[in-house]
């Protein structure tokens, strides 16, 4: 019995020594543990306990302003007041809804939106009810705010332009970014952040937008925010100064009225655009609010095309505004000289064809300067057969034709130069004849854009300077804004005795008796204005029509009428502002396009030259040394 108890005392003794081992073992596994977390890695996890104690939000940085030349803000930012509810502030969330209704809109989507924010966020998070709110409307919240439990208005930061439609297709507009448009930066991210997406904004996007600040805030275990511990606001956005005189742009948009026409005006040395309007336009402050779908609908259903820029995305036959490059091609090849007459008896014959000018009777014997005045199309149907298409297409593209001008804008179309070798990749047909004739009056394939119109007639004023137009008076460089350095322009390769010819035949246009702009002239003494007309017709014109003479443009509907297009620079003493007008569908040059440029010339030369309209005629002739050039 005894030698049983002693078996069992060692078997029990055994066993509480293993299990004494194995808490020692354990203890010890604990103690090592606890000084690896507790002493080794003590930095490690005080580091990552104050992450998670403090939390770094981005701020947003306040977008730079868009200004005219004169400081006149475009572009600005304004307070936005958010409605915002808060669901675990509130009794009932649909109790709150509802006064809420009565007080401000809110539509079935707008609740449907905003439930399912509440079920996806955390109950104290903020929840955006509306935006863009009204001071009447935030008044009347502030007013009921004990009957509304949860409900706050934050105040943030919105884009708004100032000048409404007045530059909208020059600045564009802002929105939130896609999918395509997110690269990894956390700014994109955040909600409500808006970038550049058209225009100006988009262009200059990165400088406008400016770097973003931080906020470090000290949040409790489910992430409610405590309090504020530091903030770095960031680089606000830079300001961008635009080369547009609001004033002007203002004074040409009301000239062109309910007309669907665009205007280019630019500095013919500099090469800075002073207008650039295009009507009827848009409201770029409804895209920031968020477009109804009757507005939508309105927008893209006009046949006007208010959301085109035409003075860059419309391209048109340039029509007799052409005739000077024709002219100077056939200069510069030597293939008719400026004393060369022809002959205009109405029409020119090739072969079977008979190619008509616009004046029934002709125009009788006429040198190159005379042509050019009284806008003679056979003269010129004679001149292009002479020279040839391709001479014809090189000169184009020395002043600026088929190809964008290389303005600071996107969104800008090419034109068509037409050529034996394009017509022949293009539609795999050879060239002929009597298309070389149509083109050398602007009509055919031809096609530009006002704003290459304008640049031609820069070209021309400043003695064959490759002149390019620019809308923003400052250069980013390394992501900073710097001022723009005054261009030095390469010449294109006219020699000045061919564009002396031009220059004196665009002044006969307008200030000679018979010239076709001679009532449109500008009569100030001084402030004169060189231009050439152009008439472009949109339809074939019948032979019955030629006979009768049954054709005006105000018995044809509007999609049938032919473009009105005027081109100038002034003052003709001594030239500084190139013009281009285009007045789709409206009918004449002369009688259209042309007063509009005068108007606008007028106004633009009074803006820049206070004392020009004031100057006596003896005055302006002791200035007129030099000529045009």
């Amino acid at each position: 019995m005894r030698t049983q108890d002693q078996e069992r005392n060692r078997l029990f003794g055994r066993r509480a020594a293993l299990l004494a081992g194995g808490k020692v073992v354990l203890i010890s596994a604990l103690v090592g543990r606890m000084y690896y977390l507790q002493v080794l890695e003590a930095d490690r996890y005080r580091m990552l306990a104050e992450e998670n104690r403090i939390n770094l939000r981005l701020l947003p940085p306040p977008r730079g302003r868009i200004l005219d030349r004169n400081g006149v803000p475009l572009a600005v930012n304004e307070q936005n007041f958010r409605l915002l509810v808060v669901s675990e502030q509130t009794d009932n969330l649909d109790t709150t809804l509802d006064a809420l209704a009565r007080l401000v809109p809110l539509g079935e989507a707008d609740r449907a939106r905003i439930h399912r924010e509440v079920k996806r966020r955390r109950s104290f998070v903020p929840v955006k009810i509306r935006e863009n709110l009204t001071w009447d409307e935030v008044a009347r919240i502030e007013i009921n705010s004990l009957d509304l439990p949860g409900v706050t208005i934050d105040v943030g930061e919105s884009r708004h332009y100032p000048s409404g439609e007045l530059a909208a297709h020059l600045l564009g507009y802002v929105a939130v970014p896609s999918e395509s448009d997110l690269n990894g930066d956390p700014l994109l991210e955040l909600p409500g952040f808006r970038i550049g997406k058209a225009g100006i904004e988009r262009v200059y996007d990165l400088p406008l937008r400016g770097t973003a600040g931080n906020s470090q805030v000290e949040v409790n275990a489910v992430g409610r925010v405590i309090r504020e511990l530091a903030r770095n606001e960031g680089r606000p956005g830079r300001d961008l100064n635009l080369t547009i005189d609001l004033r002007l742009q203002e004074f040409a948009s009301r000239r062109l009225g309910e007309e669907s026409a665009s205007v280019v005006v630019m500095d013919i040395h500099s090469g800075e655009l002073l207008v650039m309007a295009s009507t009827p336009s848009f409201d770029p402050n409804a895209f920031n609010r968020g477009l109804t779908s009757e507005e939508w609908k309105a927008l893209i259903s006009n046949p006007r095309s208010p959301l085109a820029n035409k003075a860059i995305a419309g391209q048109y036959t340039p029509g007799s505004t052409f005739k000077m490059v024709v002219a100077l091609a056939a200069l510069e090849s030597g293939t008719m000289s400026r004393d060369q007459r022809v002959f205009c008896p109405g029409h020119m014959m090739l072969g079977n064809a008979k190619f008509h000018c616009w004046k029934k009777g002709g125009h009788g014997s006429l040198n190159m300067v005379e042509a050019i005045k009284h806008s003679c199309d056979v003269f010129f149907y004679e001149a292009a057969r002479r020279t040839g298409i391709d001479r014809i297409a090189d000169m184009a593209r020395k002043f600026g034709m088929g190809t964008p001008t290389g303005l600071d804008l996107p969104g800008e179309r090419p034109g068509v130069v037409p050529s034996r070798n394009w017509k022949q990749a293009t539609l795999g047909q050879p060239w002929h004849l009597g298309e070389t004739l149509v083109n050398g009056i602007g009509q055919g394939f031809i096609l530009a854009t006002p704003l290459q119109m304008a640049v031609m007639t820069a070209r021309i004023a400043n003695g064959g300077r490759a002149v390019v137009p620019h809308l923003a008076r400052d250069l980013v460089q390394g992501g900073e804004m710097a001022p723009r350095p005054m261009p030095t322009f390469q010449p294109i390769g006219v020699s000045p005795t061919g564009l002396a010819v031009v220059r004196q035949g665009m002044n006969a246009v307008t200030n000679e008796q018979g010239g076709t702009a001679w009532a449109a002239r500008i009569r100030e003494a001084g402030m004169e204005m060189s231009g050439k007309t152009g008439t472009a017709q949109v339809r074939r014109i019948t032979l019955r029509e030629r006979e009768t003479g049954v054709r005006k443009n105000e018995d044809l509907p509007w999609k049938e009428r032919d473009h009105a297009l005027f081109v100038a620079y002034a003052p003709e003493q001594a030239p500084r502002f190139a013009i281009a007008v285009v007045v789709e569908h409206g009918g004449g040059g002369s009688a259209v396009a042309a007063p509009i440029a005068r108007d606008i010339m007028i106004e633009v030369q009074k803006t820049f030259r206070p004392a020009v309209a004031a100057l006596a005629p003896q005055d302006a002739a002791s200035r007129s040394q030099g000529g045009g050039g």
